[in-house]
């Protein structure tokens, strides 16, 4: 398939309407007529993956963040974004980013699935039309009640982290959940508005994780990369499945940060 054809796959599945204003979502570089063979799906383009695309003989480096983000002046080898993208420009691969089109219409409910979340709502509406709503988070019933040291132990077994940050008493009683893969800043009033125990995200900030249980909500952050990275098994079955000619893995990428 051509590198055009693919990216008509991709906004099929999330469509770029669907991207904030403030976003960048799409392609980073590349020629829309290259022969893509091989997808190598990362959450970031750091320099280790653009790496790892490279000595993998990768024709597209699929990411959930932008490589760039904000406006870029230059390109050269003495800025971070510019030494990546010469190297992707100079090995012929494209680099393509699903960021807050993929939260609305991909991440948020692979998240809400992988907690069975119940009668689940859009968190944070940003589009609706007559017949639908999208938008970033989900909101819903957990299967059943428990504590809040038990659903953050859940939260670590299905997002596969071994690690996660609690905001509120652990003994507290939890059953209606909210969902906002990534950064949870500024998600807490939405969680509250729909009535949550508990908020389950990433990044959340210290005085908003205070001011949010001062106002009955608990918060489970378990890192924005930490949920984030269900973004490569999502896309890995979506292309094995919608493009079934192409070989795709995902990148040996690891969380940013190690907790001593």
């Amino acid at each position: 398939m051509f590198l055009e054809e693919v990216i008509s796959k991709l906004e099929e599945l999330s469509p770029p309407s669907f991207a904030e204003s403030w976003d960048n979502s799409g392609l980073m570089c590349g020629r829309n007529r290259k022969e893509v063979k091989n997808i190598l799906l990362s959450v970031d383009a750091t320099d280790p993956v653009v790496e790892e695309a490279v000595l993998t003989g990768a024709d597209l480096l699929l990411t959930h963040h932008p490589l760039i983000f904000t406006s870029i002046s230059h390109i050269s080898e003495n800025d971070i974004t510019g030494r990546r993208l010469l190297k992707l420009i100079s090995s012929d691969i494209a680099c393509y980013a699903m960021h807050t089109n993929f939260d609305v219409v991909g991440m948020a409910d692979e998240a809400a699935d992988r907690l069975d979340l119940k009668e689940r709502s859009v968190l944070m509406v940003t589009s609706e039309d007559a017949l639908s709503k999208e938008g970033i988070g989900r909101v819903g019933d957990l299967g059943q009640e428990m504590t809040l040291a038990d659903c953050a132990e859940m939260v670590k077994d299905v997002f596969l982290v071994d690690s996660v940050r609690v905001y509120g008493d652990p003994a507290k009683k939890v059953k209606r959940a909210a969902i906002s893969p990534g950064s949870g800043k500024k998600m807490s009033k939405y969680a509250i508005a729909a009535s949550a125990d508990v908020l389950i995200t990433g990044d959340m900030d210290h005085h908003e994780g205070i001011d949010a249980v001062a106002s009955g909500l608990a918060v489970i952050d378990a890192g924005h990369w930490g949920i984030e990275k269900i973004f490569c098994t999502y896309m890995r079955d979506f292309i094995l499945k919608e493009m079934p000619g192409i070989n795709v893995s995902i990148a040996s990428q690891a969380s940013p940060f190690t907790v001593i």
